[in-house]
């Protein structure tokens, strides 16, 4: 073992040398010896300030071999090699999870202990990193840092600026391997996937029922509470869901926004227009068998649609044919 014969008087460490003992008793005194020429900051180690310096000259000394990439300090370099060697040194001692750093542990590990260092001052929540708790404070301040360069709209985190700007860039980088259906929004192709899977995760307590979606299973669970949450300011009657709300306005305001490209006719709902355009396909001269099955073909469309919609589609069909 190391001799290290000078000790600390104000604590029990020890050095191997008098110039390690001499850096460490700083940590005591408070002294800060080095100070930046550039700015006010000062340092207790000369290498602290040279580290420092680079902020001001820009300069970064430590390139990565295998992607060019640069850094200002050494341990960062260390840490991001990791990524092109797939070394994970941290292990976490409560599952089999391991990290590239010491940092990232240190943040997993809280999903064990259930600690919450980072607390609001505005509200009682708290969280596991810094960075949730600024994303958390602009619900406060009503901070929206990140605007979009096509429109006016702006955000309060990066990703939801990320997944605004595919409207106006059309990208839909998520993609189903089953049926080459593309998405914008990750969480999309997730729930779009359970259709080929039958993945029902979404399952009532009340019931044996289960859904796809958790916002279905929210809406199914109001058949048990009764709870009605959308009610009309016209006539006071009250709905599960905001899409029949919406449906039964119509009744007060005599709006028809379906309307028929063959005639004059306007309905309140799409199924009602899907329904009326039959006659006219119906009446074409000289239809052929393949016109016949693309009827078929719609009629079983707007059949299923009336699954997702609510509304009593078949017994419409029954009426027609």
């Amino acid at each position: 073992m190391e001799e290290k014969p000078f000790q600390c008087s104000e604590c029990d460490k020890s050095f191997a040398n008098k110039s390690n003992l001499m850096k460490h008793q700083i940590v005591h005194t408070g002294e800060k010896p080095f100070e930046c020429p550039e700015c006010d900051k000062t340092f207790t180690q000369k290498s602290n300030l040279n580290l420092h310096m680079s902020i001001h000259t820009g300069a970064k000394l430590y390139q990565c071999s295998d992607c060019g990439k640069d850094f200002r300090v050494k341990a960062n370099l260390i840490t991001h090699q990791r990524i092109h060697t797939g070394e994970k040194p941290y292990q976490c001692s409560e599952c089999d999870n391991a990290f590239t750093s010491k940092s990232q542990l240190s943040r997993h590990q809280r999903s064990h202990t259930g600690e919450k260092p980072y607390a609001c001052s505005e509200c009682d929540k708290a969280f596991i990193t810094k960075i949730r708790l600024d994303k958390h404070q602009r619900i406060h301040t009503g901070e929206k840092p990140y605007q979009c360069s096509q429109c006016d709209k702006a955000f309060t985190v990066k990703e939801h600026l990320i997944k605004h700007e595919r409207v106006h860039t059309r990208e839909k980088p998520f993609q189903c391997f089953v049926c080459n259906k593309d998405f914008s929004d990750k969480s999309h192709l997730i729930r779009h996937k359970r259709i080929h899977t039958g993945e029902r995760p979404y399952q009532c307590s009340k019931c044996d029922k289960a859904f796809t979606t958790r916002e279905h299973l929210i809406t199914h669970e109001r058949v048990h509470t009764g709870e009605r949450p959308y009610q009309c300011f016209e006539c006071n009657k009250a709905f599960t869901q905001k899409a029949i709300l919406i449906r039964h306005q119509r009744v007060h305001t005599g709006e028809r926004p379906y309307q028929c490209s063959e005639c004059d006719k306007a309905f309140k709902q799409k199924t009602d227009l899907g329904s009326h355009q039959w006659v006219h396909i119906k009446k074409r001269p000289n239809q052929s068998s393949a016109d016949d099955k693309a009827l078929t073909a719609q009629r079983e469309l707007v059949s299923h649609q009336s699954v997702h919609s609510g509304d009593n589609l078949k017994k419409i069909l029954a009426n027609h044919y």
